[in-house]
């Protein structure tokens, strides 16, 4: 029996939704809010995409996404709305390092995106002579952004390449495990993007905007988690739709859409559905896919985004035996240049309080591994993983204690990549998918790869649906 029914008559506007990560599941979310009936149709067994909550050692931890961008409202919002309000926290430490030139040292402050006001705000980063390439920057002559550039090149340009090496690579690859030599500029760093727009000096601009900033400061913690873990969201907000009367379906692939005079009809699993409208939240290739017949152009776009694969690596210690063999902080990073295998480490009981509550005998350790077109480390076995993953800490931190527990997750084509050129990429998808009437798309292979970001971009489709008076969706809350 197909599930919904055709617009018309006063009745609810039927929407399938392809996918239930949490950019699939807010517009699911939001799109009951506005008064439509909502099918979510996910492939895999679960919901929440990137978003996964785990266990080690008998503690809850998060095996993917672990943090919130909170200086951005859409994921706390959503967090809120979905009865976790309560259960939101800010870092009990945020204090990170960098391992590099051999040593752990203070992660500098005073930058936007490792991009600094002055050289000295880098000093004990970069050697002499780097600081004084950072230096130079108020001598140069104007360099030309255009319609967008890379974030390495162009900084390379203006302050040296170890600035770039030795903090922007690291910084970015935190978020894209991409190439800060490849990465767009204007896409993924967009405040820095306008500062070069609008600035002869890249130093000289980026204190202007610390100034502009300074001046209006923002309140509450710049990062946030949720007590168990942050892949508690797309549960809740999955929950939420149910409760609400949405459907979400598991192990439901869609397939064979198509749209005809009585709107849309696909397959989700071998269960038909007809809908007045499609909003397609899947990760890029599965999304072409999706869209090959209904939106062919859009599905030849969404080919061409390239995907990085990488694995987080937890390990779970005797606090007695390791607290005092790691240093003070959060955890560090890694800039690639230094050739060391992992490239991010958080100490995860330092940085959640929740984590320390859960058993405050254990103490959980996760590094990450993998960047883009680096395959042969995430050829490696498990145990190599965690070999490896100790190796690095031990010769960063002095760590020798044995884990008690251990657990690899591995995210094949985790992370978009976003190189030059990225923003007129998506405009030609957006163009093409909204030539066809009832259709929209979101997700993480856009606008951004950050879990607000993510959230805001599923907004966008239900608001581009919304501004269809054929479909009678509502524009409010």
């Amino acid at each position: 029996m197909a599930t919904g029914t055709p617009h018309g008559s006063g009745r609810s506007p039927h929407v399938l939704v392809v996918g239930a990560g949490v950019a699939g599941l807010a517009a699911a979310h939001r799109l009951l809010r506005r008064g439509a009936t909502v099918t979510v149709a996910e492939a895999s067994g679960r919901v929440g995409g990137k978003l996964l909550p785990g266990e080690i050692a008998g503690v809850r931890v998060d095996l993917g996404a672990e943090s919130l961008l909170a200086r951005r409202p859409e994921a706390v919002e959503l967090a809120r709305e979905a009865g976790l309000a309560d259960d939101l926290q800010p870092p009990a430490t945020a204090t990170a390092a960098l391992w590099t030139r051999g040593a752990l040292r203070p992660m500098p402050r005073g930058h936007v995106m490792g991009v600094p006001g002055t050289a000295d705000a880098l000093a004990g980063v970069l050697s002499e002579e780097g600081l004084r390439r950072v230096g130079q920057d108020a001598e140069l002559p104007r360099t030309e952004v255009g319609e967008d550039v890379a974030v390495g090149q162009y900084v390379a340009e203006r302050l040296g390449r170890e600035v770039v090496d030795r903090l922007i690579e690291p910084l970015l690859g935190g978020v894209y495990a991409g190439d800060a030599y490849q990465i767009s500029m204007r896409a993924a760093v967009p405040q820095l993007f306008e500062v070069a727009r609008t600035h002869t000096s890249l130093t000289e601009g980026v204190r202007a905007l610390q100034e502009k900033t300074a001046a209006n400061p923002s309140t509450g913690p710049v990062f946030a988690g949720i007590a168990g873990g942050v892949g508690r969201l797309p549960l809740a907000v999955a929950e939420a739709v149910r409760s609400r009367g949405g459907e979400v379906l598991l192990n439901a692939p869609v397939t064979g859409l198509r749209r005809d005079a009585d709107g849309w009809h696909a397959l989700a699993g071998d269960r038909p559905v007809r809908a007045d409208a499609v909003v397609v939240a899947a990760p890029a290739a599965a999304a072409a896919t999706v869209l090959r017949e209904v939106a062919p152009r859009a599905a030849v776009e969404l080919d061409g985004v390239e995907y990085a694969s990488m694995a987080l690596i937890s390990l779970a210690f005797r606090r007695a035996e390791a607290d005092a063999q790691l240093p003070a902080g959060s955890g560090f990073l890694v800039p690639p240049v230094d050739g060391r295998t992992i490239k991010a480490s958080t100490f995860a009981s330092r940085k959640w309080g929740w984590i320390a509550d859960e058993d405050p005998d254990v103490l959980v350790v996760r590094t990450s591994v993998g960047r883009y077109r680096e395959t042969a480390i995430l050829g490696r076995s498990d145990q190599e993983l965690v070999d490896v993953s100790r190796h690095d800490l031990h010769e960063a931190t002095g760590l020798t204690a044995e884990p008690i527990a251990t657990t690899v997750t591995r995210w094949d084509d985790g992370l978009p990549q976003y190189p030059v050129g990225h923003h007129t990429r998506v405009a030609r998808i957006r163009e093409h998918v909204a030539a066809v009437p009832g259709l929209a798309v979101c997700g993480a292979a856009y606008d951004g790869v950050g879990v607000p970001a993510t959230i805001a971009s599923a907004y966008a489709a239900v608001d581009a649906l919304s501004a269809d008076p054929v479909l009678g969706l509502g524009t409010g809350e």
